[in-house]
């Protein structure tokens, strides 16, 4: 079982997404917009998040991701630099924007394209989980 946060502005994905993942032993919180995931992330110490890119702004998942993987020493996240974030947005399907996981421009550990099957996304999230050693035991 693992604690994991989606951030995401649409509550029908968020509610189908957190009826899948707790049907899968995982601990769901959510919050609808990126000030309000970064609050959450606090709140709750995630062990993986999922993160649209459009909520409030079309580009502000990238923004919340940058935050929480500022690698400065006094970086207000740095306790929770290390989660995996996995993007989960309609982004490429929507605009022309194109882009993939970069250490310095968009430091996550997984991207996918939204419509995904949810096992697949079970599947992905929990590889991130293993290989983060975030996998708490029941």
């Amino acid at each position: 079982m693992a604690k994991i946060l989606i951030v995401d502005d649409d509550p029908d994905y968020v509610m189908s997404v957190r009826i899948f993942l707790e049907a899968h032993a995982h601990r769901v919180f959510s919050a609808s917009s990126g000030s309000e995931g970064l609050e959450r992330v606090k709140e709750v110490g995630p062990d993986l998040i999922v993160l649209d890119v459009m909520m409030e702004t079309r580009t502000e998942g990238f923004h919340v991701s940058l935050r929480l993987h500022d690698r400065s020493p006094d970086a207000e996240y740095a306790a929770y630099r290390n989660v995996p974030i996995l993007v989960l947005s309609s982004i490429h399907q929507t605009t022309a924007l194109r882009f993939a996981p970069d250490e310095d421009y968009l430091p996550v550990s997984g991207l996918i394209d939204k419509s995904v099957r949810l096992d697949v996304l079970l599947a992905k999230i929990e590889e991130l989980l293993a290989s983060a050693g975030r996998v708490e035991t029941v």
